[in-house]
């Protein structure tokens, strides 16, 4: 199976996506709080999987765009948004089939990780972005990836394989890391000021709901959040 083939396990994917403790408790709400109030605002949900976020940005009086990869994620997307939004296939490494600044927010949650290199996506982002327009995403913590792999060098980009359980298939998974420093320099390069940097803890929920995993994500790093602004 190749790498990050979510068509192969978007149905069981999407299942796990909505009850477990890293994306139902941790990245959804923390993302979504970071997002803010979104009611008229045109969005897009780059990496929307099967429409999770835009379901919620949507119920919040958003006007909702949703990009993946994954024709078997917007599968998904498609029925759980059925006909709400507007729904594409899109690759974050090309041009994004959009004119220039046609959203007012973009939301990317945790899809910059699977990506080689950022200067295109953000470069396009950018672009979509009209002059205090803002991009809100999660990705891999560094300092969880470089932990989890055993490599030496921090400080290197570097890609990183991993083997799922999903749906009773192992899958195989790719990813890549890049330390702290280096993504503040793609979101400068591109155009972007910071404007939040979030490190945040669980919904308080998951403490009774999933403790092994409340006890992980409230003492150790796991995703990083960002606010930024096109100057």
């Amino acid at each position: 199976m190749a790498e990050n083939d979510y068509d192969a396990f978007a149905v069981a994917y999407d299942a796990d996506n909505e009850v477990n403790a890293w994306n139902a408790y941790y990245e959804r709400p923390a993302i979504l709080a970071l997002v803010g109030d979104v009611a008229g605002l045109s969005v897009l949900d780059a990496g929307c999987g099967g429409g999770a976020h835009a379901a919620a940005l949507l119920e919040r009086g958003a006007v909702v765009t949703g990009i993946d990869a994954s024709a078997g994620m917007l599968e998904i997307a498609h029925r759980r948004l059925e006909g709400r939004a507007r729904l594409l296939t899109a690759d974050l490494n090309e041009a994004l089939p959009f004119a220039d600044k046609a959203f007012d927010l973009i939301l990317a949650s945790l899809v910059m990780h699977y990506l080689p290199d950022w200067s295109r996506p953000l470069s396009e982002f950018n672009r979509l972005l009209p002059e205090g327009g803002r991009l809100v995403f999660s990705t891999h913590h560094p300092f969880m990836d470089h932990a989890s792999t055993g490599r030496d060098d921090y400080f290197e980009t570097y890609s990183f394989d991993e083997t799922w359980q999903c749906g009773g298939k192992d899958i195989a998974m790719r990813f890549w890391h890049r330390p702290l420093h280096a993504m503040f320099d793609a979101l400068k390069s591109a155009g972007f000021q910071i404007d939040i940097v979030s490190e945040p803890q669980p919904d308080p929920r998951a403490r009774t709901l999933f403790p092994q995993a409340y006890q992980s994500l409230t003492t150790k790093p796991r995703f990083l959040f960002f606010s930024v602004v096109k100057a």
